[in-house]
């Protein structure tokens, strides 16, 4: 069927949708016995069918040729499946192709449309086919012979030479075959696969055959073949052991069923219209013998019942066949297709499949292991529990499976156990007295569960169940039946929520009912009423644990609608709140400020001595807007509020209400806010009252000190008073009333005597603990502001101008010792480089603004911190080298800091190109000790870590800072090179360090800084390494790797690196002529004398070095054209030993000779590459 084998290649699945099933038409099959049999044993036979087949596929599909541009080249669509998976055109138009060369020759497209099936199972295989015709007649009971030995080749057989596999099956009136390769068995096949491209194909897939029955409806589907075949095959392929073929066929026979049932309704339509026009007809010639058109209806109408009766053949034969055979099907997908349909069917056509005989599949299924299946039972149900029409019919499934579908809230699967709860709510509205009054019980317990989905969905069962019942409303006019009402709603859900013994869940349970009682829970109105009119002549009394249940109700309303997220425990993550949901938040937050500022002094007046009902209470003013209180001029209710709360505090001693109280002041005294003044006014005057009464019992208990200590009263008075002091001390600075050395008295006089009550110590300690938390954040902010003003005068006294004042010179002495250096170190890893805590997590919206307020306030002092110090180094107040400490830090702070440290580089850099260069070396060589000391010893230094990857990046920025221009980098860069080698180098063992230096390592990150080197360089540099280097290698290569790739690195683009990478892995010799000698000692801090001709030679030696700078300056094609002239002149062979020492800016070497080359007569010269660039 496949003209152009390739075609398929466009399909995303590879070689799974690369089909080359072959189809053999009913001519081809006449002509080839091998072909009828579905045996092709040589390969010239198989060519010779594929030729055929495709000589023919490729006549009968033009007209359905779809073009597609893939890669820049037009690819035609020649199949069904390739013109279905591509999607490019309407699946009318392709069902109406696909009809038109069925009418021309129902074989070839019978067999296009065999294989679409067969490819839309992902099969690689052949598909071959005969006609099976029993041409002679035979007794009815006499079995043809023909079919008998069809019969036995109905089996799947596994050929070991081919390493194929066959399956033999009737496709009435054919005999297909199809041949594939044995992995197509795996569990990868178009319609199980994820992604759009296949979610499209599936769906594609299953509009095709709805199409298809459709379109065929008025012609084709009734002609007793296209039907017969595509059951027979689709019923074959079902009863495969092949996974792909089983649920392929099964999906396609459940949603021909589905159409076939659509069409069925069509005609019972037309059949009733028919049946209608001929009764109209019948009595409009009842005195006529014959009529013309009443002969015309009868023939319609028995045409009709005709075609019921193939339609109903068909829907039995397709259930039978697939669907009884496949909802049990070990394949939990497969099964979940059968009962999706048939779902389908109950509420399309609930005449026929509305009774128990096909409701039981559902109810057996409810109890399958797989939640997708068990899924869909329940949403299946629910499209026919929501219909009250066909609910009456449902009487005996509703009793045999009702207690399973109660029990399946509780189901592990949380869609599931959503999905039953709705279904409940739906039989709860449509079936009358099927929930037993203990189901609802159970079910209204799921409003306390932590999944929110189902909590939501048992929310609407309590609400429409129990909540929204209104009675006893018709005595009531209509006014008060509003407020009765809604007064016995509160009533209602006060009483369930005490029933369920579960007090703590109040913010649950209000979350639970919040999607569809938003409106009741918000009337804040009707709820103060009924507390503030309680027992005021209206008979309807609550009790206690009624007010106290509604008052956390109230709290727990007021918490929902000002935050507008679940509670802590419900729900993975804090909801992200629309634009409409904001605007709703705002006006709620607004109606709540000004409905309590007025109503919550009523409250705490009328419930000030019941400490659970004031510490409820006091909560809510934390969710006010602040604002309403000066716009509104609502000041007076603020005076009340404040003149409660000191009343609150002054009766009690619970710390639930000394907490809640402190925590109102602190809400309440805002800053930014017009009524700070006021409120801080009245909490000055409340803290001044309750430590005048402290003052006044301690002064008692140190003028009569044993009589305190057992005075029980005397206790109980100042455990209150220290109790009170101590909440307060919590959330608000009491420094100012030296509270501190009071309560350390009072703990050294226990620790001296030890007769103080507990109830004395604990508050006692409470106190200190505050005072002194106070005093440190104090203290931490003034430390900031000392170091500031430190910084800045060690910056002043540094640049001092001396040069005609005496008195500077002597200001000059106190420039930082040592010690402060390292204080002022330390300072700032402390308070810069110190990672703050993610605790934003579960905040409102406003707390997350003023979260993000604070963090930016806190990086701006850090930034002024860093800055200050930074300036200390630039300007040379501290030494250079305490830059590397901040130079850690430049990658992973650099969003925050990089541009101060950036900045701080490039000044150093600019005073002092080499002590910054050192400085750059440090900080590498103490990260690198760092990381070697974290590993362990035995294994040598880990190079894919985390810790060794950031310092090769860092060392990769630090490069980028030189910028481009070499030259100007030159010593810069050649003094990193020298310090990382030898630091490489160093703490080698062995006879001229042949053993594995500890920090060869290390090459690899200043290997980094090559790239940075002129080429000259790069040579002087490798000559410098080789001195190190002990050849051959002593060791494995492999042992050697950083000090191969670090040769790699000053190699690069150099014509003799090949013959360096060579098995020596030496630089080749430079030239014959003996090398003259420079040398620099820094034992007598002079020149040694020289002979007037080493004298001449040094100087010719220096005159060429001093080219390095020279000649770098010039173009880079005169730099080239001398490099072989500094090669020859700059020899910087010398023995393997070095001992160097620093003065300030220049590093110079000692000849040092080597033992076992006496017989040497020459001189090693030893020049360094920065010294001789810094002398010229």
């Amino acid at each position: 069927m496949i003209a152009e084998p390739n075609a398929a290649s466009n399909l995303p699945s590879h070689k799974e949708n690369t089909v080359h099933d072959e189809t053999v038409p009913e001519c081809t099959v006449q002509n080839n016995s091998s072909v009828r049999n579905g045996n092709l044993k040589t390969s010239r036979e198989k060519r010779k069918v594929r030729e055929q087949c495709e000589n023919i596929r490729r006549n009968s599909s033009s007209s359905r040729r779809v073009s597609q541009l893939q890669n820049g080249e037009v690819v035609e669509a020649v199949t069904l499946f390739e013109v279905v998976s591509m999607g490019k055109r309407a699946m009318q138009s392709v069902v109406d192709d696909w009809v038109e060369a069925y009418k021309q020759d129902r074989n070839v497209a019978l067999l296009d449309l065999i294989n679409f099936f067969i490819q839309c199972s992902g099969c690689q295989g052949v598909v071959t086919a005969e006609m099976f015709q029993n041409s002679h007649k035979q007794d009815a009971n006499k079995i043809p012979s023909n079919r008998m030995d069809v019969m036995q080749k109905m089996t799947e057989t596994f050929d070991e030479e081919t390493g194929l596999q066959y399956k033999k099956f009737i496709a009435y009136p054919w005999i297909l075959t199809v041949t594939w390769p044995v992995d197509v068995s795996n569990e990868d096949y178009p319609v199980i696969r994820t992604g759009p491209y296949w979610k499209k194909f599936k769906a594609n897939f299953c509009e095709f055959i709805a199409v298809l029955v459709q379109q065929c409806q008025c012609s084709i589907l009734y002609d007793s073949y296209l039907m017969d075949t595509i059951i027979s095959l689709l019923t074959g392929l079902a009863d495969s052991v092949i996974r792909a073929f089983r649920h392929t066929s099964t999906l396609a026979a459940m949603k021909l069923l589905t159409a076939v049932i659509s069409v069925h309704l069509n005609l019972d339509v037309n059949k009733h219209n028919a049946q209608r026009l001929y009764e109209v007809e019948k009595n409009r010639i009842s005195g006529k013998k014959t009529n013309y058109r009443l002969d015309q209806l009868e023939r319609k109408r028995k045409e009709y019942d005709q075609k019921l009766v193939e339609i109903q053949n068909m829907m039995h034969a397709i259930f039978k066949g697939t669907f009884l055979s496949r909802y049990r099907d070990v394949v939990p997908e497969i099964r979940a297709t059968c009962i999706e349909e048939i779902g389908n069917w109950i509420k399309t056509y609930p005449d026929v499949f509305l009774n128990d005989s096909y409701l039981k599949y559902i109810g057996w299924m409810l109890y399958d292991k797989q939640a997708e299946v068990r899924l869909k039972c329940l949403l299946g149900l629910q499209g026919i529990y929501s219909r009250k029409d066909l609910v009456s019919k449902m009487d005996l499934f509703t009793s045999r499976f009702k207690d399973r579908i109660v029990s399946m809230p509780l189901d592990k699967d949380h869609e599931v156990a959503v999905q039953a709860m709705k279904l409940l709510m739906l039989m709860s509205q449509n079936c009358e007295d099927v929930l037993s009054a203990e189901d609802c019980e159970t079910l209204y317990q799921l409003v306390y569960t932590t999944h929110r989905p189902l909590a939501v969905a048992a929310g609407e069962f309590l609400y429409k169940r129990l909540l929204s019942h209104e009675e006893g409303e018709e005595v009531l006019s209509k006014g008060e039946k509003k407020v009765g009402a809604k007064t016995d709603q509160l009533k209602r859900l006060i009483c369930f929520f005490l029933e369920s013994e579960l007090h703590k869940h109040v913010a649950y349970l209000i979350d639970s009912l919040w999607d569809w009682a938003g409106k009741f829970l918000k009337d804040w109105e009707c709820m103060t009423t009924l507390l503030l009119k309680n027992g005021e002549g209206d008979g309807k009394v609550l009790n206690d644990a009624q007010e106290s249940a509604l008052i956390e109700i109230i709290l727990a309303t007021v918490r929902e609608a000002a935050e507008g997220h679940p509670p802590v425990g419900r729900g993975a993550a804090k909801k992200i709140l629309s634009v409409k949901e904001k605007k709703i938040q705002s006006e709620d937050c607004t109606k709540i400020t000004e409905h309590f500022i007025m109503v919550l002094p009523q409250l705490l007046a009328k419930y000030s001595t019941d400490a659970q009902k004031v510490a409820n209470l006091l909560q809510i003013p934390q969710y006010y807007d602040l604002d309403v209180y000066s716009t509104g001029h609502l000041e007076k209710h603020l005076d009340a509020l404040l003149s409660e709360i000191k009343d609150i505090v002054a009766k009690h001693s619970d710390l639930s209400v000394l907490e809640a109280s402190s925590r109102t002041y602190y809400i309440l005294c805002s800053e930014k806010i017009a009524i700070y003044s006021k409120v801080d006014c009245a909490r000055t005057q409340l803290i001044d009252e309750l430590m005048g009464q402290l003052n006044q019992l301690l002064d008692g208990f140190w003028q009569k000190e044993e009589g305190f200590c057992t005075d029980a009263g005397e206790i109980s008075r100042m455990h209150s008073a220290l109790r009170r002091i101590a909440a307060f001390h919590n959330a608000h600075d009491l420094t100012k009333w030296n509270l501190y050395d009071k309560t350390l008295k009072l703990l050294q006089f226990e620790m001296e005597h030890g007769n103080l009550s507990v109830l004395v110590i604990l508050p006692a300690l409470q106190c200190t603990y505050f005072s002194l938390l106070w005093q440190l954040a104090a203290a931490a902010e003034n430390s900031a502001k000392a170091f500031m003003i430190l910084c800045d005068w060690l910056l002043i006294l540094s640049h001092q101008d001396s040069n005609n004042n005496e008195e500077a010179v002597g200001l000059l002495d106190y420039l930082p010792s040592t010690s402060l250096q390292e204080k002022l170190l330390f300072f700032i890893q402390e308070h810069v480089f110190v990672e703050e805590d993610e605790g934003s997590k579960g905040l409102t919206e406003e707390e997350e603004r003023k979260d993000e307020s604070c963090k930016l306030d806190n990086l701006h002092k850090k930034r002024s911190l860093l800055a200050a110090y930074c300036k200390l180094i630039v300007y040379n107040v501290v030494e250079m080298t305490a830059a590397a400490e901040i130079y850690k830090h430049y990658v992973k702070t650099y969003s925050d800091f990089g541009d101060i440290i950036k900045e701080t580089l490039s000044r150093t850099r600019h005073s002092n190109k080499i002590q910054s260069a050192k400085t750059l070396i440090l900080c590498l060589q103490q990260l690198f000790q760092t990381h070697a000391e974290s590993q362990d010893s035995s294994s040598g230094v880990d190079l894919s870590s985390a810790s060794f990857t950031n310092m090769k990046e860092l060392a990769r920025r630090f490069s980028l800072t030189f910028g481009w221009d070499q030259l100007k980098s030159r010593e810069s860069v050649a003094m990193i090179h020298k310090e990382g080698i030898e630091f490489a180098f160093q703490g080698a063992t062995g006879a001229d360090g042949k053993c594995l230096p500890p920090n060869l390592s290390f090459l690899l990150i200043i290997s980094e800084f090559s790239n940075k080197l002129l080429k000259p360089d790069k040579r002087v540099v490798y000559d410098y390494l080789q001195r190190y280097v002990a050849e051959p290698l002593p060791c494995s290569r492999d042992k050697w790797q950083p000090l191969i790739l670090y040769r790699n690195s000053l190699l690069a683009n150099e014509d003799e690196e090949s013959s360096v990478l060579g098995s020596s892995g030496e630089w080749p010799p430079m030239g014959t002529s003996k090398a003259l000698s420079f040398k620099r000692k820094l034992s007598n801090g002079s020149l040694p004398e020289t002979s007037h001709t080493e004298a001449a030679s040094q100087e010719a030696a220096l005159e060429r070095a001093s080219q390095l700078t020279s000649v770098a300056g010039r173009s880079r094609k005169r730099l080239k054209s001398q490099e072989k002239h500094l090669k020859e002149h700059l020899p910087l062979h010398c023995p393997g030993g070095l001992q160097r020492r620093r003065s300030k800016d220049e590093i110079k070497t000692e000849d040092v000779s080597v033992q076992g080359q006496a017989e040497d007569t020459s001189e090693d010269v030893d020049v360094d590459v920065v010294g001789a660039d810094q002398d010229n």
